[in-house]
Parts: structure tokens; sequence; C-alpha cells
């Protein structure tokens, strides 16, 4: 995809948006919908803001649909900008004698549980007679296909049962809302602080990415997914990734 996004073609003018994560990619997904000038209304959300919306905390996740449902009348594109890959201190696993239950557990809830909550809080707001979008950061080590250096135990298993839970998710909301798309999305290796232990210093070394460059593709490769392809894991060049 070498088509440089710069708005949602595919949603109807003064489309509203929700961006749950305000990191390095979630806060350039924001800006890049506030600069569209087909975007209406854009409500930044994490568990930092008021009101607070924590993904592992599903009262806070409904409080804050209830607040946003409030001030837009519908959600034509809800973004969970979420992850970690380095929890309280620990790494990724490289071995199995690294393998701690709490920290897989932590993961599960913070990469899967969380992202699949936002969803069941929000769904009410997609709307149901225009082309409605949501999406979820994964990540390529969350394919089992794809797999072929192992390792990162927690962080692969987490994005693999986010993206299980999203193509599942994705069967059941199409019943409803026929126009509506969920997408798995790979964002690349990004210049973030979730990426920053394990990758070349610089933004500007290959294959990695500005938050800004990555946001704009996400978005490019969002805008262009059709409902026959929701429930898909997607890369930042539009390629399917497999499971």
């Amino acid at each position: 995809m070498d088509e440089i996004f710069t708005e949602m073609r595919s949603l109807p003018q003064g489309y509203a948006a929700i961006v749950i994560g305000q990191g390095a990619i979630g806060t350039a997904i924001a800006d890049a919908l506030e600069a569209d000038p087909r975007s209406g209304t854009v409500l930044r959300l994490s568990r930092r803001t008021t009101p607070a919306a924590d993904v592992c905390d599903a009262e806070t996740l409904d409080a804050a649909a209830a607040w946003a449902a409030d001030r837009i009348d519908a959600a034509h594109l809800v973004f969970v900008a979420t992850g970690a890959l380095t929890l309280q201190g620990r790494g990724p696993e490289k071995a199995l004698p690294q393998l701690d239950p709490a920290a897989l557990l932590t993961s599960y809830r913070l990469n899967a549980v969380g992202p699949i909550l936002a969803l069941n809080a929000f769904r009410r707001l997609l709307s149901r007679q225009e082309r409605s979008l949501f999406a979820a950061l994964s990540a390529r080590v969350g394919s089992i296909g794809d797999n072929g250096l192992g390792g990162w135990y927690g962080y692969r298993a987490s994005k693999a049962a986010l993206n299980q839970l999203l193509r599942t998710a994705s069967i059941e909301l199409a019943r409803s809302r026929k126009q509506a798309v969920i997408a798995a999305l790979h964002p690349g290796t990004v210049e973030s602080a979730l990426s920053r232990p394990f990758r070349p210093d610089g933004a500007a070394a290959d294959g990695i990415f500005t938050p800004e460059e990555s946001a704009c593709r996400l978005l490019g490769v969002l805008d262009g997914l059709t409902p026959e392809r929701s429930g898909g894991f997607f890369a930042y060049d539009g390629a399917p990734i497999p499971w």
C-alpha cells in the first residue's frame, strides 16, 4: 500500500471515532483522525483520561461507553491501541524456564481480554445503518503459521488469542451490522516505548516506522477493508497475515 492516508473515504462525512489507548500509536491514530477533513468527533480515551477507559477493568469501559453515547449518536470507528510486551519489569520469555504463570495471565488479560471487553462495551455504539469499523492492535508474532523463531511465549500467545476473539466477534456482529468490519492489525515495528528495548536505535533504521507513519498506514488499510474481509488479520501494508 503506497498511497498515503489523508482521510477515511469509506466513512460518512462527519463520522465519529473513538480511540482507546494513548500511547505512541494511539495518539498518532487520534491525531490523524482529527486532521481528517471528513471527521466530525474524535474521542480520546485511556486509563488516564476522564472518564477512564482501562481495558483491564470492564466497569470503566462500560462507564466510558455510556459517556461517549451522550456525545455521539453512533460510532463509525473504534480503534483499540493498547497492549504491552514488557510487564511488571519482565521482558518477553526466550525459553521455557523463564515462564511465569502470573506474567502469562497478565499478558492475556491486557493483550487479549482487554480489547474484546472494549468491543463488548462499545459495540452498542457501532452504527447499524452505516459502515462501522472496529480495530485492535495485534502483532505479527501472534501468527502461529508465521512462527519460525519461537520465544516470546506470553506475547505471542496473547496476540494469537486476541486474533481468535476478534474473528469470533466479527461473525456475531455481522448478523446485526451488515456493514461492520472488525480487524486485527499489525502496526510493524514502531518507534515506541513498547519496541524500544527490542529494536535498533533510531526511527530511521530500515523497517522501523514513526508512530505517525504506522498510524496512517493502519488507517489506510482499515479504510479499504470490505465487510467480506471482517475478522481478518492484516499487516500495515494491507497484506493478510497467516493465523
